[in-house]
């Protein structure tokens, strides 16, 4: 593997010539970054490997398309920033026609246990808040559609993984606010909850699924048969509820909103009664056979990304296992399981889908996402920005490959050994000659959502507030701007200039809305203002 200097010339390297896409001095309005600045980004991953599938928008379209359909990004890391577009570029090239619409797709090469078109509904809710931030949403309106109305009712393979539909729909609707969609998916959404309620609630309250209907196979505490209450599937639930409610509320069903107010508060209380071991400080699976399972896995983190813990509880302390060597930290990681326990593998043997120590970008996002809401909305001192910004950078310099001629380019496949980078399903494949390139840009994660709304801080809300809050550790960047953000049908710009002669629109952290000056603070502080009416 490459070390990380040698990386940061490589990322230069592919900058060199372009000049910093920023620097236009004097300028009060419009859009601080050029398109045209990016467009090497794509010409090169366009040639770093053959294409291969095609679907809806080829590799010879892919500038073109992004050019008009996403955020730009711009930073001194040139590692975050080839990263960013990287994934943008893969993104787009699991955006699939079909004749039921658009959908988003998982592998982009045919799987067995996939749907018709090859769909996967495993990591839907991660393609819904990546795929909010792209400017033309009739691929998500399609493929939200292809989910929950199929032919009236729920696709009959929705439910073969675990999911937090309701929240992610509810959560891209904040960010565009198209009322007349959310409208049309509230019944749908019950449905999707009610037929949780049939297929998985135990006489306690609580939800229960197998660590392979997770999408988290051979997993420490999990099982293929066992019904465990494991924090996924209930705080997915419990988010689930909760956007239910709100979207209840936002079409005035006064019943249907208190009735799903008092689940999420019942469910929260069983989570919090049930699933939290006091002695070890973290949310566990609590398992079939009685007691909770007797280590700590990533999986305990998830309940901060739906809001589940109540703050100033002491909850928070679970998160010191993050950055602890003996607990989750690693390289490549977060590890998938605490190091410390005899049941962490990192093997080239068995199942290909381990989820019993190797990292995986599906759990790093959700652990990304509920530690900023951890960082932005809970009093605490058990983890800090810094540790945002290094996981953020381990996950950022993990999306990376070296190809059998020694080249290295970005990539994002299946889980990766935490402690050498390699990714880990694509070695067992290989080793036991049944490689067939099927995790090639795997899209079972998010990575410009995390930039979006947690480094750069853009909280999306309900109404028309506009709250920034980045966790950008101060003395990190001398400068950042993301550009061309559509956010409440205006375009957002968020830019960082610590010297203020990076942008020439002064010093700090600035906001502006449809090129004017919405908010400002002269460091990595919050700004909060009100958006301009229209």
């Amino acid at each position: 593997m490459l070390e990380r200097r040698e990386f940061l010339k490589l990322g230069a390297f592919f900058l060199a010539g372009y000049g910093p896409a920023g620097d236009r001095t004097g300028e009060s309005a419009g859009p601080v970054l050029r398109a045209g600045a990016f467009r090497h980004y794509i010409d090169f991953f366009n040639s770093m490997v053959e294409e291969g599938v095609v679907q809806h928008i080829p590799d010879a379209r892919a500038w073109e398309w992004l050019a008009s359909n996403i955020p730009l990004f711009e930073c001194p890391d040139p590692v975050f920033e080839q990263t960013w577009y990287y994934r943008c570029w893969s993104y787009r090239k699991h955006i699939k026609e079909t004749p039921r619409g658009f959908i988003v797709t998982e592998f982009l090469r045919p799987v067995k246990h996939a749907a018709e078109y090859n769909a996967i509904s495993c990591a839907f809710g991660h393609h819904l808040a990546e795929g909010r931030w792209l400017h033309d949403q009739t691929y998500l309106d399609d493929y939200l559609r292809f989910w929950l109305r199929a032919g009236g009712g729920l696709h009959p393979q929705f439910h073969q993984y675990s999911g937090w539909a309701a929240h992610a729909a509810y959560e891209r609707w904040l960010v565009h606010r198209d009322d007349g969609n959310l409208a049309d998916l509230l019944d749908p959404l019950v449905l999707d909850y009610r037929t949780w309620e049939r297929e998985r609630l135990l006489d306690s309250g609580l939800f229960w699924q197998y660590d392979v209907r997770d999408g988290m196979e051979e997993s420490i505490s999990g099982s293929r048969t066992a019904k465990n209450a494991r924090p996924t599937i209930n705080s997915y639930m419990y988010g689930n509820a909760r956007a239910i409610e709100r979207i209840a509320s936002l079409n005035g069903r006064t019943a249907l909103r208190e009735e799903y107010e008092a689940k999420a508060a019942a469910l929260r209380r069983r989570i919090l009664a049930r699933l939290w071991d006091e002695k070890a400080g973290f949310f566990k699976p609590l398992l079939a056979s009685g007691g909770l399972a007797d280590v700590r896995e990533e999986i305990g983190f998830i309940p901060w990304m739906f809001g589940v813990p109540e703050p100033g509880k002491g909850y928070e302390r679970a998160w010191a296992q993050l950055m602890n060597p003996g607990g989750f930290y690693a390289p490549f990681g977060p590890t998938t399981a605490e190091r410390r326990h005899p049941g962490l593998r990192i093997s080239l043997e068995g199942d290909d889908c381990q989820w019993n120590g190797p990292s995986w970008p599906f759990a790093t996002s959700q652990t990304l996402k509920a530690l900023a809401n951890v960082l932005q909305s809970y009093p605490q001192d058990a983890v800090s920005r810094r540790d945002y910004f290094e996981t953020l950078r381990v996950y950022t310099y993990s999306h990376r490959i070296r190809l059998e001629d020694g080249r290295e380019i970005p990539w994002v496949d299946e889980n990766l050994n935490p402690f050498t980078g390699e990714w880990l399903a694509r070695l067992i494949k290989i080793r036991k000659g049944r490689f067939d390139g099927r995790g090639d840009h795997y899209n079972h994660s998010t990575y410009c959502d995390l930039i979006i709304t947690g480094l750069a801080g853009l909280r999306p809300r309900a109404d028309d507030r506009l709250e920034v809050r980045p966790l950008l550790p101060a003395g990190t960047w001398d400068w950042f701007c993301l550009d061309r953000v559509k956010y409440h049908g205006r375009l957002l710009t968020i830019l960082w200039d610590r010297t203020g002669r990076k942008y020439g629109r002064g010093k700090g952290l600035r906001v502006f809305v449809d090129g004017s000056e919405a908010g400002r603070s002269g460091g990595l502080e919050p700004v909060c203002a009100s958006l301009p009416v229209r």
